[in-house]
């Protein structure tokens, strides 16, 4: 079987980003399942978060004490079972009683825009080298 040089570079281009696919560090091998309890409050955002990136209160993000920034987490509210997935891009909690703080698009989906704090579980996958501090749920 005879492949022509335009061929041939397209084959190898396919290999490179297979390649490249498998070794991303969006889903490392070695990445472990998390889960926290805690209260979470939302957070008005103004100016650029931590991660650098410019603050949008109506997007779907949150800020975590250790989590890496690009990691998508479950956030559920156990006072009537809604959750929704977000992203860390920002550091936070400040108050030490919580263990996460969303945007306010994130506390509408959750249903807790009036009472400004809840009780939720927080759940992932992450690197199991990172240490998150919280409550285990049960």
């Amino acid at each position: 079987m005879r492949l022509s040089i335009r061929s041939r570079g397209r084959r190898g281009a396919v290999l490179w980003a297979l390649a490249l696919l498998c070794l991303s560090p969006g889903a490392p091998a070695s990445a472990g399942a998390f889960q926290q309890c805690g209260k979470a409050s939302w957070y008005k955002l103004g100016g650029v978060t931590a991660s650098g990136e410019r603050a949008d209160p109506s997007g779907l993000t949150a800020a975590h004490r250790t989590l890496p920034f690009g990691t998508l987490v479950r956030v559920t509210n156990l006072a009537n079972g809604k959750a929704v997935t977000v992203r860390i891009n920002d550091r936070g909690p400040f108050a030490k009683s919580r263990v996460i703080d969303v945007t306010r698009a994130a506390a509408k989906e959750l249903g807790f825009i009036r009472r400004g704090v809840t009780r939720v579980q927080v759940s992932g996958t992450t690197l199991p080298s990172k240490k998150h501090h919280g409550q285990n749920c049960q």
